[in-house]
């Protein structure tokens, strides 16, 4: 099998390093596409990416590991493919859903999966009452755009909250507003999806004096056994996503597990060192059984 792994930062990143060597120990032929140098030839009859003067061969399956801040031309590059038959391990229209974290959520809560307290506004001087939907302070603020912990504050008072609020809104920034799930310890959840399976669960702990658990921020991880009420979630979520692989994150509540995030291209190198499972031989194992000629249920149309 020909595969490509649309990256822009091929060897650089752990999960790439990873997906090449499992996918070549496994016998397939891999190459590095970098996603911000293609071009695409989009009015013609049969479609076509280019790269660096040269039409591309074809290929068997696409890995999208497309960075959060060239989702859009990623996920552009990535429909051409589709359109070319090509087999996606993740299609376009299910990242760019992921992505949105705002849409993500709703999908999520119209399936009934439980989520935290959640507002969202934009011009409303109804600082109070958007306070109040979450349960008041202690609450979380996220900028829509945010990433691996970045652009998420804790308000600690409702005197707080409103300054961040209005800070925000007086910057014209798109946020949500959410419940703080103290009972969680500063811990969460990296459930690993795998074709509607959790193949690995990490519980990643925040480090003292921080609330945040990305191991990016010096979190720590170890392996951990799901109830079943929390592998149901994750799997649910993902399927309701659209995402053939994903990493899902939970929080344990009170009222049950929370998800926070579903994660279209999840990192390998802390789960796979927590539960020292071979996810990327999996995710290869996954797109042989399932990598056919234009099996894409959108076929690029999203």
């Amino acid at each position: 099998m020909r595969i490509a792994l649309l990256s822009q930062f091929g060897t650089r990143l752990h999960s790439n390093k990873r997906l090449l060597q499992a996918a070549k120990e496994r016998g397939h032929e891999i190459e590095v596409i970098p996603t911000l140098k293609c071009y695409m030839d989009i009015a013609s009859h049969q479609p076509s990416v280019h790269l660096a003067g040269k039409e591309l061969e074809f290929f068997d399956a696409v890995i999208p590991r497309i960075g959060v801040s060239v989702t859009f031309y990623g996920c552009a590059v990535l429909r051409q493919f589709e359109m070319m038959g090509t087999y996606p391990l993740n299609e376009s229209v299910a990242i760019t859903r992921s992505r949105d974290k705002l849409r993500s959520l709703q999908i999520l809560s119209r399936a009934g999966i439980g989520l935290p307290l959640t507002g969202f506004a934009a011009l409303t001087q109804n600082t109070q009452d958007l306070i109040q939907i979450v349960g008041g302070a202690p609450l979380v603020v996220k900028l829509l755009e945010g990433t691996q912990g970045q652009g998420i504050v804790l308000a600690e008072t409702r005197k707080a909250a409103e300054t961040i609020i209005d800070a925000f809104r007086q910057l014209r920034a798109e946020f949500l507003v959410q419940e703080f799930i103290k009972e969680a310890g500063g811990s969460d959840i990296r459930a690993f999806v795998i074709g509607g399976k959790v193949v690995a669960a990490m519980m990643r702990s925040a480090k003292e004096g921080e609330f945040r658990s990305n191991l990016h921020r010096g979190g720590t991880a170890k392996v951990i056994r799901l109830t079943p009420e929390e592998r149901s979630t994750a799997t649910r979520a993902a399927k309701k996503m659209g995402l053939n692989v994903a990493g899902v994150d939970i929080l344990r509540s009170n009222h049950g597990p929370v998800v926070m995030e579903v994660n279209s291209s999840p990192g390998l190198e802390g789960i796979e060192k927590a539960t020292n499972k071979d996810v990327a031989s999996l995710i290869i194992e996954f797109m042989e059984k399932n990598a056919k000629w234009n099996r894409t249920k959108t076929r690029g149309k999203g």
